[in-house]
């Protein structure tokens, strides 16, 4: 694994360096500012340093206590900051304190996640500690179990806990024993599986404009998932902070109250707003805002037997094939069961290719699903919602922040 620091001005630039050197596939180890040095140091602006880390096959994942601390905190540190960051113009004095007020919020973190640790830590040493079980009379005995298989037990159930599937947590822990060496430190073990986890998850996918011309983006999922709320979330992202020009449509026909709530919030952000209920209607919109930056869609729930349901939505979806850059995201509520869950992508699946928006994370302790679909399909994440808040409670899929509340961690 190769690890390397990149300097820069903003840890924006410093990650894009990072990229162009060593590729896309780094995983941000860890964040933090760099103090100027020299006479007139007082006089420059600060810089951020990024430890970046790059998986190779031919070598195997390495990391230490501190690395780990390091990683989980930094995650969360850049989580905060990108929260409760603003595009403001900001003169030298308040740039000054905020700085300082952001020191001071990744050491009131940093501790957090530190005590975090250390009831990972503590519970694995209750583990070490339980009498061993009165083995079976088999007339042969058991192999004993070292500390550091325990402790590879322990993250394994953590991860059961945490709903992920029994199929995809065995398939990580082999993976896992397949690079570490025998009696591995603890802090080696967690780094790795931290690391193989991340890039599991790959790289979220939001919605991105398009090359030229509309970007037209579908929002497809059962009833009762929170689509339109989504969609609302995501124009005011785009209308009011990027002040792109947006147009919402609605194709769910069947549900009146689902067509006036997005009606509402158009009237809202000041945006068109129309039902469509056929192809040649897509085609006239598209006509109408061809010089708009996105136009998003809200789709009708449908059974999984409904076949007719099936069919309008594929035409509609596939009409503006070969002609605008398109694309689609299956909505899905985080408190389905992951039976269920199966069900409802293997049926939307037939309809099109899509990304993944998950909602209601509020409503759940578990986000073991979250990794589960992202197997089960191979679709990336773009984004997910843990609120009714319009537009707020909504963000990028993060997989260090979900990463670390598989191990165990909270937020």
């Amino acid at each position: 694994m190769i690890i390397k620091k990149f300097t820069a001005k903003t840890e924006k630039e410093a990650i894009e360096n990072a990229r162009a050197e060593l590729g896309e596939g780094v995983v941000v180890m860890n964040v933090k500012p760099v103090k100027n040095k020299g006479l007139f140091a007082f006089l420059k602006s600060p810089m951020m340093e990024v430890t970046v880390a790059l998986e190779e096959e031919s070598e195997k994942l390495t990391a230490a206590v501190s690395a780990i601390n390091s990683v989980i905190a930094s995650s969360q540190n850049k989580e905060e900051e990108d929260a409760k960051s603003t595009p403001v113009i900001e003169t030298s004095e308040r740039r000054d304190r905020d700085n300082s007020n952001i020191i001071k919020e990744r050491r009131e973190n940093n501790s957090a996640i530190e005590e975090k640790l250390d009831s990972l830590q503590s519970l694995l040493e209750q583990q070490l500690q339980k009498p061993e079980e009165e083995k079976e009379e088999s007339g042969e005995e058991e192999k004993e179990e070292t500390e550091t298989d325990k402790f590879m037990h322990l993250l394994h159930d953590t991860m059961l806990e945490n709903e992920v599937d029994e199929k995809y947590a065995r398939e990580i822990m082999d993976e896992i024993e397949l690079i570490n060496k025998p009696n591995i430190p603890f802090d080696y073990a967690l780094a790795n599986i931290y690391q193989k986890m991340i890039l599991k998850f790959g790289k979220p996918s939001g919605i991105e404009p398009a090359s030229n011309g509309i970007k037209l983006v579908f929002f497809i999922g059962p009833t009762g998932v929170g689509k339109t709320t989504t969609i609302a979330k995501i124009a005011s992202k785009f209308r009011v902070d990027e002040k792109k020009k947006v147009a919402l449509l609605t194709a769910d026909t069947y549900r009146i109250a689902a067509a006036e709530q997005l009606r509402t919030y158009a009237n809202i952000l000041e945006v068109p707003f129309r039902v469509i209920y056929t192809v040649e209607e897509i085609n006239k919109a598209l006509e109408d805002f061809k010089d708009y930056d996105y136009i998003l869609i809200d789709t009708a729930g449908h059974s999984h037997q409904n076949t007719t349901q099936k069919d309008n939505m594929r035409n509609i979806i596939h009409s503006v094939d070969d002609r605008v850059e398109s694309e689609v995201h299956l909505v899905l509520s985080a408190t389905t069961k992951y039976k269920d869950l199966i069900s409802i992508a293997d049926s939307y699946k037939e309809m099109a290719d899509y990304k993944l928006i998950f909602t209601k994370l509020d409503e759940t302790t578990t986000l073991g699903n979250l990794l589960n679909l992202r197997l089960y399909t191979g679709a990336s994440l773009s984004y997910v919602t843990y609120g009714q808040n319009v537009p707020d409670d909504i963000e990028d899929f993060n997989p260090q922040k979900t990463v670390k509340r598989l191990l165990g961690g909270k937020n």
